[in-house]
């Protein structure tokens, strides 16, 4: 691994301390470099402002002048009340260099930040960073697709149950996967479960890891019904279209939610706890999602990430468009 990728991975664990509380914007990482050594380094702070370079400059002070700036996204070209442009802030800072490692898909800067960057003399790379793109997957489904990226998490027995026959399902998986879930739970913007869970369960769906109950995310719950206080409803897998500045949607269940969503072809990454137990007649986690051939099902997913947690196994598996390019 070169400078530039071994510092721009480092910008992209940087930008998941963002998550989620950057939203609306993207959490974007950025590190200051200057002769191997990080003089200054930030990632989007709550509410998307400061900005990852204005943190990263701010902390490198005159340090930048003639340095290398490695950025996870695009620097903005556009200018709000709430700041000024990233790209005015890099012209002034007098870097000698600007490495990038995704171009943004925001029709306000989509290379307008590194054209105004080259044009003040700055040396500006788009480096395609895989950790880059990884880290920005939420922000860039939202930009492309115009809906959140959606992780669907399923804990079950060996044989695919996620409960007994009988509807208990308390608990399949152990503490070590729970708590696993919990952060996960903590860098989505929202999470959503299917009516049938809300009424049966009455779920709480919030974050139960101490320093991180903040980050409880948003509830949502899929009903052609009125949603209960305190949570959103969704009519449909289709209307994620409307959740406004959502990026990352955490879907927990049960079978019939999990089903729509697959079938609706919105999932990009599942999440699956197994638990080492063989429940057998049991439920299911995913129901009927209406395929009429074994040719049809779903062979698109590749495993990214496999762990032991306790005595539970987690395996994640993604799309292939929504891998890292």
């Amino acid at each position: 691994m070169n400078d530039d990728a071994r510092w721009m991975a480092a910008a992209a664990s940087l930008a998941a301390r963002g998550l989620p509380l950057s939203r609306p914007n993207p959490a974007v990482g950025a590190i200051v470099v200057r002769e191997g050594r990080v003089v200054g380094h930030g990632w989007t702070q709550p509410g998307g402002r400061p900005h990852a370079e204005a943190m990263a400059l701010a902390m490198a002070g005159d340090t930048a002048r003639g340095a290398t700036l490695c950025v996870t996204l695009e620097p903005c070209a556009h200018a709000s009340t709430r700041g000024p442009a990233c790209a005015d802030l890099v012209v002034a800072s007098g870097l000698a260099r600007v490495v990038v490692g995704c171009q943004d898909p925001d029709p306000r800067t989509a290379g307008a930040g590194l054209e105004r960057i080259r044009a003040a003399g700055i040396a500006a790379e788009l480096h395609q960073s895989p950790e880059a793109r990884a880290s920005l997957i939420g922000y860039l489904t939202q930009r492309t697709k115009n809906r959140p990226h959606v992780t669907l998490k399923l804990a079950t027995s060996l044989d695919g149950c996620i409960a007994l026959a009988n509807g208990e399902s308390q608990w399949i998986t152990g503490p070590a996967a729970r708590a696993h879930t919990h952060v996960l739970r903590a860098k989505a913007d929202a999470i959503l479960v299917g009516g049938g869970t809300l009424r049966a369960d009455a779920p709480r769906l919030d974050v139960r890891l101490a320093g991180l109950e903040a980050r409880s995310p948003q509830r949502w719950v899929l009903t052609r019904g009125a949603a209960p206080e305190g949570w959103q409803a969704l009519p449909s897998p289709a209307a994620i279209t409307a959740m406004a500045g959502v990026q990352y949607l955490f879907v927990e269940g049960g079978a019939q939610t999990a089903a729509a969503f697959l079938a609706e072809d919105l999932v990009d990454r599942l999440a699956i706890y197994r638990a080492p137990i063989v429940i057998g007649g049991g439920q299911p986690g995913i129901a009927d999602i209406g395929l009429g051939a074994l040719a049809d099902a779903h062979g698109r997913w590749r495993i990214t990430d496999r762990r032991q947690l306790g005595s539970d196994t987690l395996e994640v598996y993604e799309t292939a468009p929504c891998l890292p390019e």
